[in-house]
């Protein structure tokens, strides 16, 4: 079995760099938030959220990180960052790693991945990809967790499927034939392949199985000294996420600040933030599933990601949440 690597530098862990901490009448307090992808319509509530002044309200000046997800976690398990936006299998692989980070706020409430075919392979079930072949990015992060998440519902091994690593070109290599199906995020490549005239079939994770996604981090020193400030970061990036939910055009809209040649491609990218927004919290609050830990942190047991259970209540946290 294949570990997955979540810490491109872990040696953080022995730096003596401290995160700032907010005082009184010091001005507003430098928040770079890593967010683990490019620039993209999927992050609009952290777009609203600084557009419409929330985060500077709260005494935050928040700057948007692109960096890769497992150097923000990192970061932020050293105390070098106070906050990060990371998916719920790596807290709980940082962790196992001795890096103390806290999961305080849900964004994505479903888990965004799930298996894609064209609708004439004629898979709709997980019985369907016995035998067949199943094109996933990476070996690793929610792509690979959450296909292993489908196999172990649908109970199935890897050795039942042709399993290839395919990189970033899922849409290319199931239109071309070179798979029968691959491993998507359902707001995406679904809406990319049905834009271009598909007909597609998609098997999500969160029919199956609820698991933990995305979500702010934080870490235990932060947490402890400077509640104040994690409570703040969690309200305003909520105010945020609402106003997304309750106007997606004007989120949109906003995004296009921030996202270059966003308006180009208005009408497929609006369509996936409106299937993204479908994944978020449902009632807005951000509180976290005990259950959905449970799933995730039985399912990197199996796996053989983590060696022994965790302290779940150390893990996540709902007392930052607005009341």
């Amino acid at each position: 079995m294949k570990k997955i690597v979540i810490l491109s530098f872990l040696a953080l862990m022995l730096l003596a760099g401290c995160a700032p901490a907010a005082e009184p009448d010091a001005g507003p307090v430098d928040v770079r938030l890593p967010v683990g992808y490019i620039p993209n319509v999927q992050f609009a509530p952290l777009y609203v959220a600084i557009d419409k002044g929330y985060y500077a309200d709260a005494g935050l000046d928040v700057e948007i990180d692109y960096s890769f997800e497992v150097d923000g976690v990192a970061l932020v398990g050293a105390n070098q960052l106070q906050f990060a936006i990371a998916s719920g299998e790596q807290v709980l692989l940082g962790r196992e790693q001795g890096l103390p980070i806290v999961y305080v706020m849900t964004w994505y409430e479903q888990y965004p991945v799930g298996v894609a075919s064209l609708a004439e392979s004629g898979i709709k079930t997980l019985d369907d990809l016995r035998g067949r072949s199943v094109g996933t990015p990476v070996l690793s992060g929610a792509s690979y967790i959450g296909l292993r998440a489908l196999l172990e519902a649908g109970d199935l091994s890897e050795k039942e499927i042709t399993l290839d690593t395919v990189g970033y070109s899922q849409v290319e290599m199931l239109i071309t034939g070179q798979e029968d199906a691959v491993v998507v995020y359902v707001a995406n490549e679904p809406v990319q392949l049905a834009a271009q005239g598909y007909e597609v079939n998609v098997i999500p994770v969160s029919d199956h199985v609820q698991l933990v996604g995305n979500g702010l981090i934080t870490n235990e020193e932060t947490a402890r000294n400077n509640p104040e400030l994690v409570a703040a970061m969690v309200a305003a990036t909520l105010h945020g996420l609402r106003d997304a939910q309750a106007d997606p055009q004007e989120a949109f809209e906003i995004s296009t600040g921030y996202v270059e040649n966003l308006d180009q491609v208005a009408e497929v990218q609006q369509q996936v933030l409106d299937e993204s927004i479908k994944l978020w919290t449902h009632d807005g609050s951000g509180a976290s599933d005990v259950a959905a830990w449970e799933n995730m942190q039985e399912l990197l047991l199996k796996m053989g990601l983590l060696s022994k259970p965790l302290e779940l209540e150390q893990v996540f946290s709902n007392d930052f949440l607005p009341e």
